[in-house]
């Protein structure tokens, strides 16, 4: 007579190796189908616009540099733009924004909450619905299509997300700091340079990062506001659909070239753009 033998339970090791062996697989697919139509555009800018346009797709076919010999006529300057306008922007609303968060958050009143609260509701008009208005002010204020009329749109833009973070920061910072910082006879102004921003920085990096990504990939008003001068990498990208059709090849290569230098950016300060968000810059 046979015996049988119980089969035993897993063990709690083994579940939890293939539960992080399911979650590790899980991350590489959704990292995947972000990345997709990142490396679908690359792929198009090395193809002739007949393999770009072709049905079913070209997935081996010889590469081609055509089409960024095409893209580059008229990159630089609208790259020149494109960091004038973001930089620019940035430092203005961090020159403004500061002062106001440090403010809101250290010596707080009775409608901080209310000015925060306004501030962040800048943030929920349409831009189509405000176009209209902002075009007639730029063109009686002589601003169309210059760098510094899209560098002041650009800061109204970030302003409302400096305050609100760097707000976020600084209320982190112990009350008894600055309590000491008094009584060695600190002033305001000392207390905001030596003790808040100091202490802030790894805040400020992760949202000027922001900041610049969200003026590089702006394009609603720098569409409506520009033409020709001072027109950014995002309205240089829809020079490539024309009358005759769309470029979709050399598109893809205007594209990659404007994504490329915030790419960059981004992989070598991922750190700090973790660490800044992770540090209570977003609750």
């Amino acid at each position: 007579m046979t015996t049988l033998t119980p089969v035993s339970a897993p063990r709690p090791a083994n579940r939890h190796r293939i539960r992080g062996a399911l979650l590790t697989l899980l991350t590489y697919l959704i990292a995947l189908a972000f990345l997709f139509p990142l490396v679908w555009m690359v792929l198009a800018a090395f193809k002739t616009e007949a393999q770009a346009f072709a049905t079913p797709p070209i997935f081996f076919f010889t590469p081609t540099l055509e089409n960024f010999e095409r893209a580059l006529g008229g990159y630089f300057p609208a790259l020149r733009n494109s960091l004038a306008a973001a930089l620019g922007s940035t430092l203005l609303a961090f020159v403004l924004g500061l002062p106001a968060a440090f403010a809101l958050a250290v010596y707080p009143t009775r409608r901080a909450q209310g000015v925060l609260t306004w501030m962040l509701s800048t943030k929920f008009m349409p831009a189509v619905g405000v176009i209209v208005p902002l075009f007639l002010i730029y063109r009686n204020l002589h601003l169309l299509d210059t760098l510094p009329g899209l560098i002041l749109m650009y800061t109204t833009m970030n302003l409302p997300l400096v305050v609100w973070m760097m707000h976020s920061y600084m209320t982190e910072i112990p009350a008894a700091i600055y309590e000491a910082a008094k009584v060695d006879g600190a002033s305001v102004v000392h207390e905001f340079f030596t003790i808040a921003l100091p202490l802030s920085m790894p805040g400020i990096f992760a949202t000027a990062l922001l900041c610049l990504i969200f003026a590089w990939n702006e394009v609603f008003f720098a569409l409506n506001l520009t033409s020709s001068q001072a027109a950014p990498l995002s309205v240089f990208i829809g020079e490539f659909k024309t009358s005759q059709g769309l470029f979709w090849a050399q598109l893809s290569a205007a594209a990659t070239l404007t994504v490329l230098p915030v790419l960059i950016f981004g992989w070598i300060a991922q750190r700090q753009l973790v660490r800044g968000l992770s540090f209570g810059a977003v609750k």
